[in-house]
């Protein structure tokens, strides 16, 4: 018993004998969908181009081009399913014609009980297909959605620091571009180049709870308030462990301030145990910190941060990331401007 479908679905039959596309018309017709009929593949081709057509059911050997041509071209340039119909003599195999892009074919002379199960099984499939396409679809505009809103409140974070610390505005963001050009240099993937930008962009949002008299200080730091600024990636950790980042975000910001020998905060940790990433931050983070103004001395220049970098290549910064930076800067003409 089959169940009338909605008339949306349909079918072109193709086929050069007049009689056999009657037949099957009617046949198709009789289960509830539209169906058209073409005597060749030229034919075929202009309904295609005429009608949103779901399935074309073609015989193989036709005036003209075959039905393996009009299969050919109507996968390379429309929506639709095709079925194939053969006969014994032409002594196609199964497997050779659905690696032409077939989604099932038939046996001549057609038995129309069977023409319809098997053509019921490809609408079935083609619309789980389409489900799933629509799925994916929808799914991908909610990603992109949070993807948008994560990148919105990161960039408020950012802003909120800086409203605080105007001496920095713009540190963040220099630091994320000039790390993630280094990780390209060094070839990282891009998941972990994008956690390295996350993690630039709000290396330095711990200082939000850093009294602004002293990130504003233009004097010598006390041991005590220089402790306070110490503090800033463990609270920066803090502010953001929380929030479930596919990406280590808040532990590349926990150990930006690490050094290669264990002479960094907060936990000292050392060389391998620091994530690449935060190696990365960390080298484009002095880099920036002595080229810039602050609030405490002028701006040294691109110079003095790179000759920072180098004469503690391996001591305090990865060498393969000094390295990589140097090129940047000294063969690839990068510049924070």
């Amino acid at each position: 018993m089959y169940h009338n479908p909605p008339v949306s679905i349909h079918i072109l039959v193709v086929d050069d004998e007049e009689s056999l596309r009657d037949i099957l018309q009617r046949t198709i017709k009789s289960a509830g969908y539209e169906c058209l009929t073409a005597g060749n593949a030229k034919e075929a081709l202009h309904v295609l181009e005429e009608k949103n057509i779901d399935v074309v059911i073609t015989d193989i050997v036709m005036p003209g081009d075959s039905g393996i041509t009009l299969l050919e071209k109507v996968k390379e340039k429309h929506d639709a399913d095709v079925m194939v119909m053969t006969g014994f003599a032409e002594g196609l195999k199964y497997e050779e014609i659905i690696e032409k892009g077939a989604c099932d074919f038939i046996q001549k002379p057609i038995s129309t009980k069977e023409l319809l199960v098997r053509l019921k099984r490809v609408l079935r499939e083609r619309a789980i297909l389409a489900e799933r396409n629509q799925a994916e679809k929808e799914l991908k505009k909610s990603v992109d959605k949070l993807r948008r809103i994560l990148e919105e409140t990161v960039n408020a974070l950012g802003s909120a620091l800086e409203k605080r610390d105007p001496y920095t505005a713009g540190h963040q963001q220099r630091v994320a571009r000039l790390a993630c050009t280094i990780a390209e240099e060094m070839g990282l993937s891009e998941a972990q180049i994008e956690a390295i930008r996350m993690a630039g962009l709000l290396h330095d949002i711990g200082k939000i709870s850093t009294p602004t008299d002293i990130l504003n200080n233009p004097g010598k730091l006390s041991r005590n308030e220089f402790n306070l600024i110490m503090e800033h990636p463990q609270t920066g950790y803090e502010i953001l462990n929380d929030i479930e980042f596919e990406l280590p975000i808040a532990e590349i910001i926990l150990q930006h301030h690490e050094k290669m020998n264990a002479s960094g905060y907060p936990h000292k940790i050392s060389g391998k145990d620091i994530l690449i990433e935060a190696r990365i931050l960390t080298v484009a983070d002095v880099v920036e910190a002595i080229a810039s103004h602050r609030p405490y001395r002028p701006a040294f220049g691109i110079e003095k941060a790179l000759d920072e970098i180098s004469e503690n290549r391996g001591v305090l910064y990865d060498p393969i990331i000094v390295d990589a930076c140097l090129r940047l800067f000294n063969e690839k003409g990068f510049t924070f401007d």
